[in-house]
């Protein structure tokens, strides 16, 4: 999944906001399964990653969710 996001970004070269960034990752990340088979478990394994994210970025995601 790493080398999928770092190929995703290389490819964009720079981003011109947050949003932006957040945009390309969420993309390259929802290439992975296109048919949306293994949904369940990639949900299973992103709550932790968000949770997280959310205590380090303290309310930054939380924001924007809104």
């Amino acid at each position: 999944m790493n080398a999928r996001i770092r190929r995703a970004v290389t490819a964009r070269g720079h981003f011109p906001n947050e949003a932006a960034a957040l945009t390309c990752v969420y993309m390259a990340i929802m290439s992975l399964d296109p048919t949306g088979t293994g949904q369940r478990r990639w949900c299973m394994r992103w709550k932790p990653a968000l949770n997280a994210f959310d205590i380090t970025f303290d309310g930054r995601l939380s924001a924007s969710r809104r």
